[in-house]
Order: C-alpha cells, then structure tokens, then sequence
C-alpha cells in the first residue's frame, strides 16, 4: 500500500510514517522545506518537496497518482496567524481533497481537531483555526467521490503511547498521546470500513485496533 502524507514532517506524520514502514507500506511525505527529507528518510518514507500553500491541483494530483490513500497531518503550527489557518488548516485540506479526486485515490484520512466548526465563535487564533478546521472539514464531507474518514483527537501530548483509546462519534473532552492518535491513523487506513465517518479519540482503555473494528462493526 502506498499512502502519501500531507504535512509529513508533523509530529503525528512522523510517527505514522514509521508505523506504516514498520508494516510493509510505502509512506511518501509532502514537505514544504526540503531540509527536513532527512527526517522523513530515517522515519522511513520517501519526501516529496511541495508548498501546499502555492501548489496546484495538478500538482499535488502528479504526487498522488498511484497511492493507495492520501492522509491530511498538516497544520500551520501554534505560533501562525489566523491567516495561515486558512491558507494551511483549511485550504491545503481542501487541495488535498480536490487532488485525490483529480487522481483517483478515493481513501482520504483527515487528522481534524476536537471542536472544529465552521461557525465557531470568537477573535483568538484558535478560533480561528477551530473554524478553518471545521471548514475543512464540512468541504470533505461533500466529496462523494471521496471515502473519507476524518479523524479528531483530543489534547495531544507527547507521552508515551499505551495502545488503549475511546474512539466514538462523541467522546468527550481528553488528553491523547501523539503515539496513540498515528497508530488508530494507520488501523483506520486499514479499515475501509470506517469511510463516511467523522470520529473522536481520546484516551481510554480499548486497544487501538479493537477501538478502529468495533466503531466500523456499527
């Protein structure tokens, strides 16, 4: 299976990127900044120089072409303004959606946020990125062309994975391991029959990959 990964220098890209090589997968990483092609080496996917923020359709479709499935991991980061949410969180997620379909890949996996709306109120950046991520997301959801499955964790730290999540429609507000949210990425990339659904994860006490088989089992 070949996936290609937008935003794969991301802390939760990097991480995907070394489970799928760990499985057998081919893992291609979309970079803006070609210094971090090492990184993507030693994770074990193969980097693909591109500025989500200037490319085309086309151009991001040439990347796809002959993947298996597309992953959303990138962000515009903490410290950006509430500009780039709109030109990395939203518009790179809808250029993504667009190029999958231009190049026939129909599995797209999207690592959305816990709250994301596209009516959320208020002024701060983060509201700001919470609606660029729902935007995003509401602009997936239309694409019948498209099995998507949008992801949305939690608080994210940098603790170790345990393996034991909640994954539901409706989870509740929680803390997730980095580690924990790539590995229900890669079990979901892997259930196709998770398409159409837009999940919550958190911390829980369910193995991942039971987690991913119960939520597609209903």
């Amino acid at each position: 299976m070949r996936i290609v990964i937008a935003g794969g220098h991301g802390q939760i890209a990097l991480r995907l990127e070394r489970l799928l090589a760990a499985r057998g997968y081919e893992a291609v990483g979309v970079i803006r900044d070609p210094e971090q092609s090492a990184d993507l080496r030693a994770a074990g996917a193969e980097p693909v120089v591109l500025d989500l923020e200037s490319a085309s359709v086309d151009d991001v479709a040439a990347v796809l072409r002959g993947a298996d499935a597309a992953v959303f991991a990138a962000g515009a980061g903490p410290s950006s303004g509430a500009p780039r949410k709109e030109t990395v969180d939203r518009g790179a997620a809808v250029l993504l959606a667009d190029a999958a379909e231009r190049a026939g890949v129909r599995r797209l996996v999207v690592v959305s946020s816990m709250g994301a709306d596209p009516d959320h109120p208020g002024a701060e950046v983060f509201d700001a990125y919470l609606r660029a991520k729902g935007a995003a997301d509401a602009y997936v959801h239309s694409r019948t062309a498209l099995d998507w499955t949008i992801l949305r964790p939690g608080m994210l730290t940098n603790d170790a994975g345990t393996g034991l999540v909640r994954l539901a429609v409706s989870t509740g507000r929680g803390p997730v391991p980095r580690d924990d949210v790539a590995a229900a990425l890669l079990e979901l990339l892997e259930t196709p029959a998770t398409a159409g659904l837009t999940l919550e994860l958190v911390s829980g006490n369910v193995p991942v990959a039971v987690a991913v088989k119960d939520i597609a089992g209903n």
